[in-house]
Formats: C-alpha cells, structure tokens, sequence
C-alpha cells in the first residue's frame, strides 16, 4: 500500500514514531439499505473504505476520492455523522499512527463496486443485519452513520 507522498517525507524524519494524522470514512448506503466494506490488505479486517486527507484536502472530496480509489464507484457526501479518535495503529511496517476520523454517510451514485487498488482484498456490499465480523471501532463509526441523526456523534471524556 502506497503511502502519500507527503507523509512519506514525514516518515523520512520521524520513522516509525506515533503520527497523528487526519482521516475520512465512507459508510457508504445503496437504494436498498445495504452499506459497502472492504477487507483491508494490511489486516484482514473488514472497514469502512477511507483514508488520510493530503494537506489542504477538503475532506467531504477526500471521502469521494477514497471511495473511487478503493472502490470504484461514485458517491456523494450526505451527513458527517461522527468525529472520533481512532485507537493507535501499528501497520506491518512498523509505522503507527492514530487518526482524527471524520465519518461520513455517503450515496451511491455511480459505478459496481470492486476492488480498484491494492489496498483491500474484497469490497462487498452488506445488509446490516448481515454485517461481517467488526472491531469495536468501526461499528461505532457504522453504527452513528445508520443513526439517522442530523448532527455528528462525538465523545467527550473531560468534565
């Protein structure tokens, strides 16, 4: 899986070190209901399709982009539905990073999905009552999506 530019020269200097990066995720929701997933090659693990914005990057165009990227369809951005903090992540390589997740419910509006890049092993669509096996963070992330809600979901540990 390639790396973005940017933070390829980032990761120049700090190596593997804890970054903390900014990321989007497409709960992605057809006419009938269904929600799409990838298998993610770095893990096995079934996720909302996703990724790191570049500098600058608008992140409702970053979910576009990513969604095509990895899935090749089109969808348009209809609600952020959460802002969360993703557990630290450790890839194969070794770099970790932990994510500013803005989650986004998104339409389908064109294409069949199918695997379009190296990043995921299946992209499938899914009836949530027939959902795979997910961690814990992304059934919330899922979950706040299908809510329904107008506004974003976010925590708040402080008092």
């Amino acid at each position: 899986m390639p790396i973005p530019p940017f933070l390829a020269e980032l990761r120049s200097y700090v190596g593997t070190r804890p970054l903390w990066l900014s990321g989007v995720g497409a709960v992605v929701v057809d006419d009938a209901g269904r929600v799409l997933l990838g298998r993610r090659a770095d893990s096995g693990a079934w996720a909302v399709i996703g990724g790191i914005l570049d500098p600058g990057e608008e992140p409702a165009d970053c979910v576009v982009r990513e969604v095509y990227e990895e899935a090749g369809v089109v969808v348009e951005p209809e609600l952020l539905t959460s802002v969360t903090v993703s557990p630290m992540t450790q890839y194969p390589n070794g770099d970790q990073a932990q994510y500013l997740d803005l989650t986004f419910r998104c339409r389908l509006v064109s294409g069949e999905a199918r695997v379009n890049d190296d990043e995921s092993l299946e992209i499938t669509w899914f009836a949530p009552e027939d959902f795979p096996e997910l961690d814990e963070y992304t059934t919330l992330r899922v979950t706040h999506a299908l809510a329904g809600k107008p506004e974003a979901a976010f925590a708040r540990t402080a008092g």
